[in-house]
C-alpha cells in the first residue's frame, strides 16, 4: 500500500508516484521554478547543438536541481523528491511541465 505523503513509500509504479510527486510541488513559486528550469535545460540542449559546444550539457544538472532546490527549500520548505525517488522524480519533472503546459495542472499550485 502506498500513501502520497511519505517520502519513505516505496513506489512499485510511476503511475503510483506522480500523485506524492504533485502533493510535493503544491506551491505555485516551487513549480514556476521547476518550469523555468526545464524550459532552460531545453534552451541549453537546443544551444549546444547549435553551436555545437558540448560543454554546455555540463550545465543541465546544476540548471536543472538548482532552480528545482530553491523552489522546495525557500518555498515548498521540503526535501526533494529526488532523494529517495530519483528516476522517478525526473520523470515527474518533465510529466508535471508537460501537464502544465497542456494545462492539465495550473502552475500556480493550490
Amino acid at each position: 500500500m502506498t500513501t502520497q505523503t511519505s517520502e519513505n513509500t516505496h513506489f512499485t509504479s510511476f503511475k503510483a508516484f506522480y500523485p506524492f510527486y504533485l502533493n510535493e510541488h503544491k506551491d505555485g513559486t516551487c513549480r514556476t521554478l521547476h518550469f523555468i528550469g526545464s524550459w532552460l535545460i531545453i534552451g541549453v540542449i537546443a544551444l549546444a547543438i547549435y553551436t555545437a559546444i558540448w560543454p554546455l550539457l555540463w550545465l543541465i544538472p546544476v540548471i536543472g536541481y538548482g532552480f528545482a532546490w530553491v523552489g522546495h527549500f525557500f518555498f515548498e520548505k521540503n526535501r526533494p523528491a529526488t532523494f529517495k525517488h530519483p528516476l522517478y522524480s525526473l520523470m515527474g519533472d518533465w510529466v508535471m511541465f508537460k501537464d502544465i503546459l497542456t494545462g492539465k495542472i495550473s502552475l500556480k499550485g493550490e
